[in-house]
């Protein structure tokens, strides 16, 4: 339970690398992965977890050896955090840039296609912001976080799913 069954030095390294993997697989899949959540969405997330719990630790299965490599992905996760807060383009290139999926009401089918997005998902997203008719967006913007956020015409009121 408390003998490690790999050298230490190897839990942070190996921590770092599958975390770094799993970020960089994560925002390369696009925004809609970090969105909103289908059934499919967290199957694949539960399968990622899965196969990437054993590059963390090897074969390691002390106590100790996980509450480092939990640690070691904290930290990891706070510096991301911190870089982002300080350096615009960090945060770009770690989280992203919004995208207009809709301008003047009309819709780009090319930025959903690129992002991942079914017209559905905007569909749903603009009736759950009372928003009944595309004619009616100004614009709407895929955030960074995969929410999208609707600037309707008639009123210029902000309405966020």
């Amino acid at each position: 339970m408390f003998e490690l069954g790999v050298p230490f030095w190897e839990l942070p390294i190996r921590a770092a690398a599958v975390y770094l993997a799993v970020l960089l697989m994560i925002r390369l899949s696009g925004k809609r992965t970090i969105g909103e959540f289908s059934p499919f969405d967290v199957v694949v997330l539960l399968l990622i977890a899965e196969a990437a719990q054993g590059s963390l630790t090897g074969n390691d299965t002390s106590l100790h050896g996980g509450l480092v490599v939990m640690a070691i992905l904290i930290a990891l996760n706070y510096v991301v955090a911190y870089v982002s807060t300080r350096s615009r383009r960090m945060e770009h290139l770690l989280q992203g840039r919004p995208v207009v999926l809709i301008r003047d009401g009309v819709l780009d089918r090319d930025m959903l296609c690129r992002h991942n997005v079914p017209e559905g998902d905007v569909d749903e997203a603009m009736r759950s912001s009372q928003i009944f008719d595309r004619a009616n967006v100004q614009l709407a913007v895929l955030e960074p976080n995969g929410g999208i956020s609707f600037f309707e015409r008639r009123s210029g009121r902000r309405n966020a799913d």
